[in-house]
Order: structure tokens, then C-alpha cells, then sequence
């Protein structure tokens, strides 16, 4: 089934590979965001009249929609900005609860900046240490030494890298990280738009996505966490819906999510995540896996020819192809292909530290979304055997 019909970002020409920095938008979200706007505008948990009773419920329906989708409960979910603004609210107040001088964070070589700059700012305030998981020359993480979780404390890792596309044994992990007393938080930016994702199942302490990545608005994110850490853990931000009680000299707080929704929050983006996620689901993510995986066989398959250009992997399960071509630079590249209406990501991919390792600068990257065809692959890689034959 040819599902661009669904977005309306498709009626113009472009070849759009470029979901795994933010996926269009299906009409359903979009007529949900602007049935509120028009007919529905109030805020939520402050008034009884009719609007914002309304919205109040459609909310806390949506967080109980999203609850449902990572197989925890309600008062596990978060609402944040997205993936970054999550992390640095966990950085923020488990390291204020938890975590104390002297004490070793471990992350993995192929994080994403918003997965690693948090914690090194939290490193350098609190005087904490950070260690790392190598990556192996085949882009998988190096999981053999025998003192991996030596003094650590938590583990932050992404579930699905956005360079290569790997997939790392995050259950696995998880379960050796929870023999040790080891807390670990799952950057989940890349993987819940193309995998089934129950936080239960993984046994995670924290897992995090943005809803722009899952077909959904900008702006929004979720944090799940573990009920019996988030009662522990202090507020980040103060003023509107956090408090319980405030006076001149101090305040409670409201137990969690809302201890840490301070503000009037996203409300249209929350309404629209919800149907973003309805959207997945109705798809079914057997479907999606299949379809992504038939391109980006045929992806290989078509750039076989080409012999200048290097793969920075090859993930056949993944959505996400990065690569080189000798003699181009990728901007150069991406600046051709953008004369032709075909959308690429070049650049570090928000992953400086491990292009370097790599001996890398700058990859070109094709990622996909449910919509995209096999005529999209013909499209870009006619225009790229083209641009090659100019450039080179």
C-alpha cells in the first residue's frame, strides 16, 4: 500500500529521505492539532467550563493512549519537548536524587550529542566520571569487558543509533545492568517509530522519544519512568501545574508526571502524538518492519554499481543508510540532489565523537518513513549515479 496519500506533504515532487531527522505528518494529525485550535482552545487541569474539561480529558486520554503503546502505566509518562529536553530532565533531577561525587555515568561511542553534551555537563558540576562503551569496527558496541559496569551508576544508551542504524540488545543490557544496580536510560529517538517498544519488557529505568520522529508534531516528547524513581526525584522546573501548595517561603509538589510538567503544557502537540501513535498502530509495526526492510534491500541493491561510493554500514533491519562517496564531499552532494527535489541528511549527524573514531568529518544519510516507495529509491540513486558523473 502506497501510504504518501495520507500525507499532504507528498502532493508537491520531493523524494523526502530524510525521517530519521523528522517524519512528515499524516492529514490525521494535522485536522486533530487544528480541530483544537478552532473548536476546542483551553488550557488543561485549571477551569470547569466545558472546553477545558473537554481537552482536559481528551489530554489525559492521550497519556493513557501512550501509556498503553510502552506497556506501562499513566503516571509513568512524562510530557517534555522531545528527546534532548527529556534527557537533561533526567540528567537534572535523578543525578540530584541518586547520584553524588565521584560516581561513573556510562555511555556508549556512538550516542547522539543530546545523549552525551547532558551528561557531560552534569559530569563537570558534580564532579562525576564518564566511561564509555567502545564500538567495534563492524558499528556494534563491545559489550565483552568483564568490568563494563565496574562503579557505575547508570547507563545511558540509545536504543537505535542514528549514524548506522544499529540496533543494540538493549533487554539484554538491561538485565546485566539490573543484576549490578545499575539504572539505565534508553534514548529511544530512532527506534519507536519502527519497533515495537514495551518498556517492561526491556526492564529500563528511563526510556525517551520525540514525537516528531514518529510521524507526530515538534515540541513534544515522553519520558517513561519508573514510578518508584520518579516519586523520588525532585522537580526541574517550577510554576503552574507542578505545585501542590506555595507559599512565600516554600512549596510541595504534585506527585509525578505532573511534578515535572511545570507550565501550560503542549497541549495541541500532546492531542497530536496521540493520533500520530493511533496512526503506527494501525499499520501495525509487522508491516512497517517488512516494508523498510524490502527498501533498504533494494537501496543496497541499486547502489551495488556505484563503486566510489563506501557504506558507513549496512544494517538490512534498519532504516537508516549512511555513507561516503570518494572525491565528493557530502554537502556537495546533498546541495546537487537538493536541485532535484531529493531530501538527504549530510553533515556529523549529531555524532562527532564517533565519525572521529571513524577517521569521518561528514556522511551523507538516507533514512525512511512508512511512505516512502521503491520508486523514491529509483529517484535518488538515478540523480546520484548524475550528480556523480558531473562531480567526479
Amino acid at each position: 500500500m502506497d501510504y504518501k496519500k495520507d500525507f499532504p506533504f507528498f502532493s508537491g515532487d520531493w523524494v523526502y529521505l530524510d525521517s530519521a531527522a523528522t517524519a512528515q505528518k499524516p492529514n490525521s494529525v494535522i485536522q486533530c492539532m487544528n480541530e483544537y485550535y478552532k473548536n476546542t482552545c483551553a488550557t488543561v487541569h485549571r477551569a470547569i467550563y466545558d472546553p477545558s474539561l473537554k481537552v482536559t480529558e481528551q489530554y489525559e486520554e492521550a497519556r493513557g493512549v501512550i501509556a498503553n503503546f510502552l506497556s506501562c502505566a499513566c503516571e509513568e509518562i512524562i510530557f517534555c519537548k522531545g528527546t534532548t529536553d527529556g534527557i537533561n530532565l533526567i540528567a537534572n533531577s535523578f543525578a540530584k536524587a541518586f547520584l553524588k561525587e565521584g560516581d561513573t555515568i556510562l555511555l556508549t561511542e556512538m550516542e547522539h550529542h543530546s545523549n552525551l553534551v547532558p551528561w557531560q555537563l552534569l559530569a563537570k558540576e558534580k564532579n562525576l566520571k564518564l566511561k564509555f562503551i567502545p564500538v567495534k569496527e563492524d558499528k556494534t558496541l563491545d559489550l565483552s569487558a568483564p568490568d563494563l559496569f565496574k562503579d557505575v551508576k547508570l547507563l545511558a544508551i540509545t536504543h537505535i543509533s542514528n549514524v548506522t542504524g544499529v540496533e543494540n540488545p538493549i533487554k539484554e543490557i538491561c538485565g546485566k545492568a539490573r543484576s549490578l544496580g545499575v539504572k539505565v536510560l534508553v534514548d529511544g529517538a530512532q527506534a519507536v517509530a519502527h519497533r515495537k517498544v514495551d518498556v517492561k519488557d526491556l526492564h529500563c529505568d528511563f526510556y525517551i522519544f520525540s514525537g516528531h520522529k514518529i510521524y507526530g508534531p515538534t515540541g513534544i516528547g515522553v519520558i517513561y519512568g519508573k514510578k518508584e524513581l520518579l516519586t523520588k526525584m525532585p522537580p526541574v522546573t517550577g510554576g503552574g501545574d507542578m505545585i501542590d501548595s506555595v507559599f512565600f517561603t516554600h512549596s510541595t509538589y504534585q506527585e509525578p508526571p505532573l511534578r515535572f510538567e511545570s507550565g501550560t503544557p503542549p497541549i495541541a502537540e500532546v492531542l497530536g502524538l496521540k493520533v500520530a501513535i493511533e496512526y503506527v498502530l494501525s499499520i501495525g509495526y509487522e508491516k512497517i518492519m517488512a516494508h523498510e526492510k524490502a527498501l533498504y534491500k533494494y537501496l543496497l541493491q541499486k547502489l551495488s554499481p556505484i563503486e566510489t561510493l563506501t557504506p558507513f554500514s549496512s544494517n538490512e533491519s534498519s532504516s537508516i543508510f549512511s555513507f561516503s562517496v570518494d572525491g565528493v564531499h557530502p554537502l556537495d552532494l546533498a546541495t546537487f540532489l537538493n536541485g532535484k527535489k531529493i531530501a538527504i541528511r549530510t553533515g556529523h549527524l549529531c555524532a562527532q565523537p564517533l565519525l572521529r573514531k571513524f577517521d569521518k568529518t561528514s556522511l551523507c544519510r538516507v533514512s525512511f518513513g512508512i511512505y516512502n516507495t521503491f520508486e523514491d529509491i529509483d529517484a535518488f540513486v538515478a540523480c546520484l549515479s548524475e550528480t556523480l558523473l558531473v562531480m567526479q
